[in-house]
């Protein structure tokens, strides 16, 4: 059997029976999902607690996505997010992996380019 990914764009929303669903109880979802090996496990208050956020490395193609997507050269990008030159080409030729903190800003500047650049400003 091929395993199908869908995202909330694929469902349409006006052909779901809300009130049915509603009526559905903790423990036909807990059967449901004990029944399909593919749905993912219920995790208990305390695994969830312990567990803490895995965000996954970034490639030196990410970076190069990053930088390009905010339309700037490997210098302007340097300059306006505070790299230097040397260490974003070293990112984008995968000599350095970005790590820890680092990731964490290209991920937002990924997302909020225009956010980071304003905090950014003295």
């Amino acid at each position: 059997m091929s395993i199908v990914r869908r995202s909330r764009r694929d469902v349409d929303l006006e052909q779901i029976d809300w009130a049915a669903l509603k009526q559905v109880t903790d423990e036909e979802i807990d059967a449901q999902i004990a029944e399909d090996p593919d749905t993912a496990a219920v995790f208990t208050t305390e695994e969830m607690k312990a567990s803490r956020l895995m965000t996954p490395a970034l490639r030196g193609e990410d970076v190069r996505t990053i930088r390009n997507g905010a339309g700037l050269t490997q210098q302007e990008f340097a300059e306006r997010f505070g790299f230097s030159v040397e260490t974003i080409r070293n990112y984008e030729q995968g000599h350095r992996q970005p790590s820890g903190p680092t990731r964490t800003l290209l991920r937002v500047i990924a997302n909020e380019p225009e956010a980071v650049a304003r905090a950014l400003k003295l």
